[in-house]
């Protein structure tokens, strides 16, 4: 039986968020249906609500979901109703990276998550007044009261945690600690260099902080967040805005430089001094994601000393068994979220949007 609940939606590119009554359709097997406590604003819900990406609109967004199963679909056998979630990203489940615990490389990663807008099979989860909406977003659309959620998106989680400290965990937290223990794997006495301090870096620099890295420098113009990055882990802290970067880690690492650099930012000319600023089999992972056709520039000879660039989609993580052990972490106090978390109701989403944009919060977090 469809369902009637309120969501934000974005009418067109650069609209605001606009509660309003919209249909949930009917469960497909392999759905549930789930009833929002929290939801996290992340900078991908704010580019396809600017229009910067196809994602058909009117729509409904939201890719940080956290709350309770109502009920599940006939074929769904991980959750039950009453189970706590986690709502994150979702992938076929049958190509050949999801077969071998890479999801976030899914063959149909793109159209199931980002810009489709529709269940893989083209039909609609959510309209209003008879029309479909764009919705599916990163399988849950989870701006919503309730939401229609893809059985992949959901992780089951800790029902002593609360669900607002943990909702951030679906996106951009993973994807802050993914770059450094899926990917960097720092070892003993390594130097990591994280650009940028909003929520993906800092919880980069708070990962990097439970390896064994023993120089952890994080990068960025705003004072506040270079202090709250010192708090949270790092050992050393570039106001961006004055030396350049490689003099600063160059000084810092005795003119060896970084063993892996964690590019947030989104900015090419940064990206090309994180290259320049790693060390002799350096890894930097690329993190922002600047407009689609964005180029950067690199010195062909400067990588010939093993240098690597890799791109990364959601920290590489199985999210199965990976966003149940960041929740454990943040009950043990071991991953304090909670320094990043700003919590706004959900009516107040625009406001949320505009701390947000402003820097005023760093992670936003929406309270049903």
């Amino acid at each position: 039986m469809s369902i009637t609940t309120r969501a934000a939606v974005v009418e067109s590119g650069g609209a605001p968020f606009t509660l309003s009554d919209v249909v949930l359709d009917d469960p497909a097997p392999h759905e549930a249906v789930v009833r929002l406590v929290a939801a996290g604003l992340c900078h991908t819900d704010l580019g396809v609500a600017s229009g910067g990406l196809p994602f058909p609109l009117p729509g409904v967004l939201g890719h940080e979901g956290a709350g309770v199963v109502e009920s599940v679909g006939s074929a769904v056998t991980g959750v039950a109703p009453g189970d706590h979630v986690v709502l994150s990203f979702t992938s076929c489940g049958d190509c050949r990276n999801c077969h071998g615990g890479h999801p976030a490389y899914c063959a149909t990663w793109l159209p199931l998550n980002l810009i489709g807008g529709r269940r893989a099979d083209g039909s609609s989860t959510v309209s209003r007044d008879g029309e479909p909406l764009g919705g599916h977003f990163f399988g849950q659309s989870s701006f919503a009261e309730r939401a229609l959620v893809d059985e992949r998106s959901l992780v089951k989680v800790d029902p002593g945690v609360p669900l607002a400290s943990i909702a951030p965990l679906g996106c951009g937290v993973q994807t802050g600690v993914g770059a450094v223990w899926n990917v960097l794997k720092p070892a003993t006495g390594s130097t990591i260099v994280v650009l940028g301090a909003g929520a993906v870096g800092l919880s980069a620099v708070m990962a990097a902080a439970l390896t064994p890295a023993t120089t952890i420098i994080a990068v960025d113009r705003i004072a506040e967040r270079l202090q709250l990055a010192k708090e949270l882990g790092a050992t050393h802290t570039v106001d961006a805005g004055g030396t350049p970067l490689g003099e600063a880690v160059a000084e810092i690492t005795g003119g060896r430089g970084a063993d892996g650099v964690v590019e947030t930012t989104g900015n090419t000319a940064v990206l090309r001094q994180g290259v320049d600023a790693l060390a002799a089999r350096g890894t930097l992972v690329v993190v922002g994601a600047p407009p689609f056709g964005s180029e950067v520039a690199l010195d062909v000879n400067g990588l010939l000393g093993g240098k690597r660039i890799v791109g990364l989609t959601l920290g590489d993580s199985e999210t199965q068994a990976f966003i149940p052990a960041l929740v454990e972490l943040v009950k043990e106090g071991r991953l304090p979220l909670h320094r990043l978390i700003g919590t706004y109701p959900f009516a107040d989403i625009d406001q949320a949007v505009r701390d947000m944009t402003a820097g005023r919060t760093i992670k936003p977090v929406l309270i049903f």
